[in-house]
């Protein structure tokens, strides 16, 4: 620590006045030199070194467990907790969360349907089960609405729609988008909780042309949609800084650079064993195609 502390210092005090002080000898300091860090040492320093670099490359959004998992990925044999240390160390927080607001209003009074999911949020394959939620988004003009629709079996996001008002149409839209995009099976059960806008005759006949059937949350209960509320939950704490945006417009520019690109195709998600939704998927079709 003594030698540190004198190769921090020497370029304004003198290496021999600093040594003196530190009552350290200088032929020390300078054989400690030119053998470099001891092996402690040099080991830490490139395990910071490669500890941050992932957390750089990964957009400052990835926490501890899924740095060492992109650190394993490649090789590098790290402890969670050697690799927290180093976080703390180096001061590398992920961003944090924001509060976000529910959007649920239940009290249209128009029929629901039945609760084909109760909570088994597993799906044997992908189209097998939807899940579809509604959230806000602060921007500089107020709030913008955010309809996503998540396949259970990766959770992957099959579809989205943004606006700067919630209505039926703009469910429906997202949900358009899935079904033209997945061409998914019929017998497909698409969950949601009791919200007016997956209820409306726009959703329905989306529903009911793609052969979809409806489902639908128990009043007031979010664990009975809880897939869509975590997705919404790593919005807040990964996504873009909505605050920035002007408008609706600004988030449909925005958006598909966290939800398409990074969410789908880069983000490790525990639930598919630290592999993203698209890697997840691709490796279902491969197995699919070799049996």
């Amino acid at each position: 620590m003594s030698f540190n502390l004198v190769a921090a210092e020497k370029a304004g005090v003198a290496v021999a006045v600093l040594c003196r002080a530190l009552g350290v000898s200088r032929s020390g300091f300078y054989a400690r030199r030119g053998r470099g860090d001891p092996p402690k040492v040099a080991r830490a320093r490139k395990r910071d070194v490669a500890v941050a670099a992932v957390f750089k490359e990964k957009r400052e959004r990835y926490g501890a467990p899924r740095v060492r998992a992109v650190l394993r990925a490649r090789g590098e044999a790290m402890s969670r907790k050697s690799v927290a240390a180093s976080m703390r160390a180096q001061g590398l927080v992920a961003r944090p969360r924001r509060r976000f607001v529910s959007t649920t209003d239940s009290s249209h009074g128009r029929p629901t349907p039945p609760n084909l999911v109760n909570r088994n949020f597993c799906a044997a394959k992908p189209n097998e089960v939807w899940v579809a939620d509604t959230t806000y988004l602060p921007t500089q003009s107020g709030f913008v609405y955010l309809v996503c629709v998540l396949d259970l079996f990766a959770r992957r996001l099959v579809g989205w729609s943004v606006a700067d008002d919630l209505s039926a149409d703009l469910a429906a839209l997202a949900l358009r988008r899935a079904t033209a995009e997945r061409r998914p099976p019929r017998g497909l059960v698409v969950h949601t909780d009791r919200g007016g806008e997956f209820l409306s005759r726009s959703w329905t006949a989306v529903l009911k042309a793609a052969g979809a059937r409806p489902s639908a949350s128990a009043t007031g209960n979010c664990f009975d949609n809880a897939v869509a509320e975590s997705f919404f939950s790593t919005l807040e704490f990964e996504g873009p800084a909505t605050r920035s945006w002007r408008d609706a417009h600004d988030a449909e520019l925005s958006l598909p650079g966290f939800l398409d690109d990074w969410y789908n195709d880069e983000r490790l998600h525990s639930y598919n064993g630290q592999a993203s939704p698209s890697a997840r998927e691709a490796r279902w079709q491969l197995n699919r195609l070799a049996a």
